[in-house]
């Protein structure tokens, strides 16, 4: 069985390169979040205000 004793380097070379691919994924959403924040303030103010209620009213 020779395909059984390759599937472990690359399981862990597909994991590391997913871990790769999700780090970057997050950095472009976290991006493109800033910019979408940028060109739309009111609406980027209006989720802060949501969310600061939401903070408000979470019971610990």
């Amino acid at each position: 069985m020779p395909e059984a004793r390759d599937s472990m380097p690359d399981a862990q070379e597909s994991d590391a390169a997913r871990r790769r691919r999700r780090a970057q994924f997050l950095r472009e959403l976290h991006e493109a979040k800033q910019l979408r924040d940028r060109v739309q303030p009111r609406r980027a103010r209006a989720a802060r205000m949501r969310q600061q209620m939401r903070m408000r009213t979470f019971r610990w």
